[in-house]
């Protein structure tokens, strides 16, 4: 009995130990867990300043790094930069106030579109990394001075973003000692009040609603369309005359204004008319939206037909054999490329989160829209990125001086830049490509574009031709001119125009020209209004027209009563072979034409037209 009582009593003491082991794992397991918020609640009070100082500090290179994010498009560490081109002029990022914005949306300089938009865990990640790398900077001087020792251990940052705040948890050994106090802490918590992650939701919305609509390039085309001749009809008996650089600076100075005018539909806005909704964007994106674009920011304008910086659109009736018209008009039609960045800007209160995006417009016509916004390239080949075909490349003038030339190579529609070639030589990979072009760019020279397969190594030479400015002195039968005058230097890689009495400078090269003169009077040819009959063939109706059946219908039309109030009165046309030798030596070209009857009918129109075509010029190079 005693034994069975000895053994019992040795079972209950082996419980009781377990039961204490148990208790103290479970008091460690719940110490540890506590250990932080234990430590934080328990610091002593001659600490808790300094402390209370770090939090701060951890608070204010949060605020500093969510600046950041969203002054640059929602990047810390930006993407890569990569240069634009002539052709593309954007950049990977906008230079704005400085500071280099990635584009959400651009178009590389070899033509290739791109996307950077970031994803909101990307951001996360990025703030913690610049809260890990600035936090180890608080400036705990003070306290120093007044006996504290303070010793950071490695930090590791985790953030997360929401719509109203952000939370920041750092964990690093804080390590406090002040006289016979000491803390450790080792987990660090803030809360920055910021609405990031609703301006970033806002900015992402924006831009998906331009990559599905293209509202940016729909009010381009507008702004094209309203400040620039495009197509159109003008009753007159002499050309039309526009200076492209200054068409492109007035679309320039309206774009921007344009742009700034938008705005997205919020319900703040009242709309006291037309033009007040026609600038509202008609979708509520939660926050604030405005748009920026200045004159000043890379952008490229180009226009066809043009000859050199003028676009001419000659009259149409007037012509040797069009005198069953009984009217002159000049038609026009222009086509326009216009490339430009728009910083969209989305806000609320003080907080802005901005981001760029490129304009493109080809043809006159809006860019195709994009397919969502997650990849950051399209599966388009860039050609440039292989280039592994050592070429070299000679770039002279035609006395065989060597030339410092810009050189790029195209390959069907893309384009890639393979350096500049000094004192004449330029040896570079360039992608292989069949029945591809080397393009040499000189100061003071004509572009030069020489057909190249780059398949294997090899050479390449060019030749360039020199660009001479030249001013036009016209002569109307043997005496000064001063008047309305179009003098056009028209050739197969040159072509330059004169607009009389304005424009007398021309650029030229040497070269074969037809030289044209064409000499404008004023004139008052009126002619009345009236009503023509014609009649045109249109297939049959049944089944006469399925087996190619035709009926002639008839009707009549119109024209109004009109003026012409000028007219041609001179000129005529030489062709001639221009020596480089000439334009060297010389800054003049003095071109002699005849006068022609100043017309008062239409019928005396009609045959200075024809006299035109009998007319020849003298032309003379002089100082």
């Amino acid at each position: 009995m005693s034994d069975l009582k000895n053994n019992f009593n040795k079972k209950g003491q082996v419980t009781i130990f377990i039961i204490i082991a148990i208790v103290i794992i479970v008091g460690l397991g719940i110490f540890f867990l506590v250990r932080g918020s234990f430590q934080k609640s328990s610091i002593p009070a001659s600490i808790e300043p300094a402390y209370n100082s770090f939090l701060t500090c951890l608070q204010d290179d949060a605020l500093v790094g969510i600046d950041v994010l969203e002054s640059q498009g929602g990047y810390i560490e930006t993407p890569a930069f990569y240069p634009g081109s002539a052709y593309m002029p954007f950049s990977s990022h906008l230079d704005f106030l400085g500071t280099g914005i990635p584009y959400w949306y651009y178009v590389s300089g070899n033509n290739v579109q791109k996307e950077q938009v970031p994803e909101k865990s990307e951001m996360a990640s990025q703030l913690g990394s610049f809260i890990e790398g600035k936090i180890r900077d608080c400036v705990f001087d003070s306290y120093i001075e007044n006996g504290f020792v303070i010793l950071m251990g490695e930090p590791k940052a985790k953030v997360k973003i929401n719509d109203e705040d952000v939370d920041v948890t750092l964990g690093m050994d804080l390590i406090i000692e002040k006289g016979d106090d000491r803390a450790i802490i080792k987990d660090h918590d803030v809360n920055v009040k910021t609405k990031l992650g609703s301006l970033y939701d806002s900015a992402v919305e924006l831009y998906d609603y331009e990559q599905e609509k293209l509202f940016l390039e729909d009010y381009a085309v507008d702004v094209m369309r309203l400040y620039a001749p495009v197509d159109g009809v003008k009753i007159s008996c002499s050309p039309l005359v526009w200076n492209a650089n200054e068409v492109f600076e007035n679309l320039s100075q309206a774009i921007s204004a344009n742009t700034q005018a938008l705005k997205a539909k919020d319900g703040a806005y009242e709309l006291k008319n037309k033009v007040d909704k026609y600038f509202v964007i008609d979708k509520n994106f939660g926050n604030e939206v405005r748009f920026l674009n200045s004159p000043e920011w890379p952008s490229a304008f180009s226009v066809t037909p043009a000859e050199g910086s003028l676009l001419i659109s000659k009259p149409v009736g007037n012509g040797p054999g069009m005198g069953i018209m009984g009217f002159c008009y000049v038609p026009y039609h222009y086509v326009y490329d216009i490339k430009y960045p728009v910083l969209a800007q989305v806000s609320s209160g003080d907080e802005i989160f901005q981001f760029p995006m490129g304009v493109v417009i080809m043809g006159n016509l809006p860019r195709e829209a994009m397919k969502g916004s997650t990849p950051f390239n399209l599966d388009v080949p860039d050609i440039c990125q292989y280039s592994n075909t050592l070429t070299g490349v000679n770039v002279y003038n035609t006395k065989m001086v060597p030339l410092d030339a810009d050189i790029s190579y195209q390959c069907a529609s893309l384009k890639c830049d393979m350096g500049k070639a000094s004192e004449g030589w330029l040896q570079a990979d360039f992608p292989q490509c069949v029945n591809g072009f080397v393009l040499a760019r000189a100061e003071g020279y004509a572009d030069k574009k020489v057909m190249y397969s780059t398949v294997s190594s090899g050479r390449v030479d060019i030749l360039m031709d020199r660009i001479y400015d030249i001013e036009v002195d016209l002569n109307v039968d043997g005496k000064a001119f001063d008047g309305q005058a179009i003098v056009s230097f028209i050739s197969e890689n040159n072509s330059a125009t004169a607009v009389y009495p304005n424009m007398k400078k021309i650029k030229l090269l040497e070269g074969q020209y037809e030289i044209l003169v064409y000499i404008y009077k004023n004139s008052s040819i009126t002619l009345g209004a009236t009503t023509n009959h014609q009649c045109i063939e249109v297939p049959s109706d049944g089944l006469a027209g399925i087996f190619g059946g035709k009926k002639e219908e008839c009707f009549d039309y119109n024209m109004p009563a009109q003026v012409i109030s000028n007219a041609l009165a001179g000129g005529g046309k030489e062709n001639y072979y221009v020596v480089e030798s000439e334009l060297e030596n010389n800054n003049v070209v003095e071109i002699n034409a005849a006068s022609l009857p100043t017309p008062k009918t239409i019928e005396e129109l009609q045959n200075n037209y024809i006299l035109f075509e009998e007319k020849d010029l003298g032309i003379t190079f002089k100082r």
